[in-house]
């Protein structure tokens, strides 16, 4: 039985009507769960409501490409300045400290390689083995206009309900199919469908009128790097982006494939977080290139 001597009575508060506790940071989640809630968070900070996500799944279907042949090398001098890591289980394992702090989030579809069609992909990871992990979020690709859009959407919609059992976020990658063009109309239908069908973030490409595509998510959207560009290109965009809507990036070759990687991220992190002018995140890049 507790040791009732020295019991203090509660001191008399006034009822404010609010609870801080009931402010979330993040669109379109504050009815989650708090696990769910956590780990959403840890992708996506509290501070700024933002977030430099940085992609290395590019492996599961493009084996060793440029920039990712020993995933050790490129990876130890970025996680410090990532906010959150998006790669496979098998890189995880393999090339990862387990003293790691940066949040991942799983690649959990494939099922193809980039010499067959891309759009056939399916759930190749098992919430349990996320579980296993400690992710705090879990990465699936859905193809709105090809050829296997059904197969991808069903599969996605199972991983919802696993992932809502389990309380790990899903993180929707957006594609469409060959003949539709990556414009806002039909980001923003995949974006949409993609959120109604219960994704807690939204991975999706830049594109004239990007206000349209983030507007009409009610979920957090991330933006898609896609290929190489030249750095203040890349910065551009990340800056047009956040500035319409976007939390951040979630940023792959344009970090690993430039010429100063570290200098990127920094440059990039400036701009995400302190909505700093692609010019002068520019000048960071280059100040880290001529020190390095």
């Amino acid at each position: 039985m507790a040791d009732t001597e020295g019991l203090v009575e509660a001191r008399n508060v006034k009822i404010s009507g609010k609870s801080g506790a009931a402010d979330f940071h993040i669109k379109g989640s504050s009815h989650l769960d708090w696990g769910m809630k956590n780990r959403m968070s840890r992708i996506i900070k509290a501070d700024t409501g933002r977030t430099v996500m940085l992609a290395v799944d590019h492996g599961y279907f493009q084996g060793p490409t440029s920039g990712l042949e020993i995933m050790e090398d490129t990876l130890a001098p970025l996680l410090p300045h990532a906010d959150c890591l998006m790669l496979t289980r098998g890189i995880l394992r393999s090339s990862v400290p387990p003293g790691c702090e940066t949040p991942i989030v799983m690649r959990v579809s494939g099922g193809q390689s980039v010499l067959t069609e891309l759009s056939n992909e399916t759930l190749t990871v098992s919430v349990d083995d996320c579980i296993r992990l400690n992710v705090s979020g879990m990465a699936f690709s859905i193809y709105v206009g090809a050829t296997h859009e059904h197969q991808t959407l069903a599969a996605f919609a199972d991983l919802i309900d696993a992932g809502y059992s389990a309380g790990i976020p899903v993180l929707a990658v957006t594609a469409v199919g060959r003949d539709m063009a990556r414009d806002a109309r039909y980001l923003s239908l995949s974006s949409r469908m993609a959120a109604e069908m219960g994704a807690n973030i939204v991975k999706t490409y830049y594109c004239e009128n990007f206000e349209r595509v983030t507007g009409t998510c009610p979920v957090p959207i991330v933006m898609a790097g896609g290929k190489k560009i030249p750095e203040l290109e890349a910065l551009t965009m990340a800056y047009n982006a956040v500035t319409e809507g976007a939390v951040g990036v979630d940023m792959g070759r344009n970090i690993f494939q430039s010429d100063c990687p570290v200098g990127m991220i920094k440059a990039v992190h400036a701009v995400v977080h302190y909505n700093e002018k692609p010019q002068a995140a520019l000048k960071i890049y280059q100040d880290e290139k001529k020190s390095s």
